[in-house]
């Protein structure tokens, strides 16, 4: 059974399309940079997410199709607020109040479920509320690690094993194995910004 699976996904890596290929190398290189905290990340970000709303289109993952038009956005944001935003002072990492995530989760909820009706109303969306939740949960994910919150690794540690599932129910395997990795590079992550917050001179949770 295990084998036959894993021929399955060799067969399907092989096949799959130039775009794909390219926005996951891309998506990859984000990661990588982003543990670094270095601003290229958010090029590689923003050529990654223009690939990947096609890609995802294509697939009727509509919702996570439009999230990659906000992460395009994100990606301009993020590079400007990394590069010093309006005061000109370079962003380090912080924390935020577990009110403020229980707030975000809470949007989340109520953003997906609303979503999810309507596409499966009137879409042919496979898996409208997964789709939903990973899309809403990924948007607030990605604000975090635009404003250096600590706190974005856990929730992309939820957020990557599902999408994972989800795009391997949608024979994208070559994502599908890019999520899994970032599983990997998530604990990195973790530790990489965990010295960079002890390091942070004042460092505190803040408000968000």
């Amino acid at each position: 059974m295990i084998g036959e699976l894993a021929t399955q996904i060799l067969a399907a890596v092989h096949s799959t399309s130039p775009a794909e290929t390219a926005a996951v190398l891309l998506a990859l290189a984000y990661l990588v940079l982003a543990i670094r905290e270095s601003q290229a990340c958010w090029f590689a970000a923003f050529a990654s997410s223009a690939l990947y709303v096609l890609v995802l289109f294509r697939a009727r993952l509509y919702m996570e199709s439009l999230l990659n038009v906000f992460y395009a956005g994100m990606a301009v944001y993020g590079w400007w607020q990394w590069h010093g935003g309006r005061n000109g002072d370079a962003l380090r990492v912080c924390r935020w109040s577990w009110r403020a995530h229980a707030a975000g989760f809470a949007a989340v909820l109520a953003a997906s479920l609303l979503t999810s009706r309507w596409l499966g109303a009137n879409t042919a969306a496979a898996w409208p509320l997964a789709d939903s939740l990973v899309t809403w949960s990924s948007v607030f994910a990605t604000f975090l690690v635009a404003r250096k919150v600590y706190e974005n690794w856990h929730w992309w540690l939820v957020i990557d094993s599902a999408a994972a599932y989800l795009y391997f129910t949608r024979h994208l395997y070559a994502t599908m194995l890019l999520f899994l990795l970032y599983l990997v590079l998530i604990v990195v992550g973790m530790r990489q910004w965990r010295r960079s917050l002890d390091a942070a001179a004042g460092a505190r949770p803040v408000p968000a």
